[in-house]
């Protein structure tokens, strides 16, 4: 088990690689000559992207964001998250996150512990939501990514031709 710490991280951005429908998202965080690159999911992503927004909104406008939030060419996955976890620190203007190791339950992963200002948590929910919005289209009845291919809806239960 590692305990990743990033008490002021130059950097830390969300993106992709592969194409949409099949893209690997990735979180990547930089502090000194420390990188960290995990694997998340989609929804990981788009939910934390919702989450900071709110905690950004609430604690105030934030002063002027990050620029550059393309992912560094280095991409050693070091995990995949299973469990994030987010707290807001408002006397000190900070959000922190916790990244959790996807392990089997009688397992301990790795953790990384990320403490990102304001405007870092504002540019990542920006780009994060961005990214998110970029990929396939949702489904209008279930919510699920529209294929290009085709879409057999579960909503419909087999009566409707199916969506594309």
């Amino acid at each position: 088990m590692t305990m990743y710490s990033f008490e002021n991280p130059e950097r830390c951005t969300v993106g992709t690689i592969g194409e949409v429908g099949a893209r690997l998202f990735l979180i990547q965080v930089r502090e000194g000559r420390r990188l960290l690159t995990v694997k998340v999911e989609k929804i990981q992503v788009a939910t934390l992207a919702t989450y900071l927004a709110r905690l950004v909104k609430e604690m105030g406008r934030p002063q002027h964001l990050p620029d550059d939030l393309s992912l560094e060419a280095e991409l050693d996955i070091d995990f995949t998250v299973g469990d994030v976890n987010v707290m807001a620190v408002e006397d000190e203007l900070r959000i922190v996150l916790e990244l959790d190791e996807l392990v089997a339950e009688d397992e301990e992963g790795d953790t990384a512990i990320i403490s990102l200002t304001r405007e870092q948590a504002a540019a990542f929910a920006i780009h994060a939501t961005r990214l998110v919005e970029g990929g396939r289209p949702p489904c209008p009845l279930c919510s699920l990514p529209l294929d290009p291919r085709g879409h057999d809806c579960p909503r419909t239960n087999g009566h409707r031709a199916p969506i594309t």
